[in-house]
């Protein structure tokens, strides 16, 4: 491989790293980190799973995705907010979804973090998350 193209290769590997980190802002008190990603059976779409995190005291933030929310409380607990729904409490060991597109959010009030895997199924190239009014 010539000088050049390991340069050009290098470039655009750091050019991806920032844009994945544009494409996943969020609020300071939410933290998701991607662990895996995957191809899904439904053209167009894939599967990336998070450790998703809301700090005590915090909001993860009204927004949305371009696919659907499949999630499992591992540690703690918060309000559910879903645009439509009552709110309602998800505690450690239970699961909930949101379907693509709904405006949602989360409310830890405890004093402990909130922790969970969330599972994405949703239109490849689009932000994993997108901030609502």
């Amino acid at each position: 491989m010539t000088s050049f193209k390991r340069k050009t290769l290098i470039i655009a590997a750091v050019g991806s790293t920032l844009a994945a980190g544009i494409l996943f802002a969020q609020n300071p008190g939410l933290t998701r980190t991607i662990v895996g990603k995957a191809d899904v059976s439904v053209p167009g779409r894939e599967a990336v799973i998070a450790r998703v995190e809301v700090a005590a005291g915090a909001k993860a933030g009204r927004h949305t995705h371009p696919g659907d929310e499949i999630s499992y409380v591992l540690e703690g607990e918060a309000t559910l907010l879903i645009d439509g729904q009552p709110p309602r409490v998800v505690k450690a060991g239970e699961s909930f979804v949101v379907p693509a597109g709904i405006v949602h959010d989360a409310h830890n009030n405890g004093t402990t973090p909130t922790k969970l895997v969330g599972v994405y199924v949703v239109e490849k190239g689009k932000p994993l998350a997108s901030p609502a009014p």
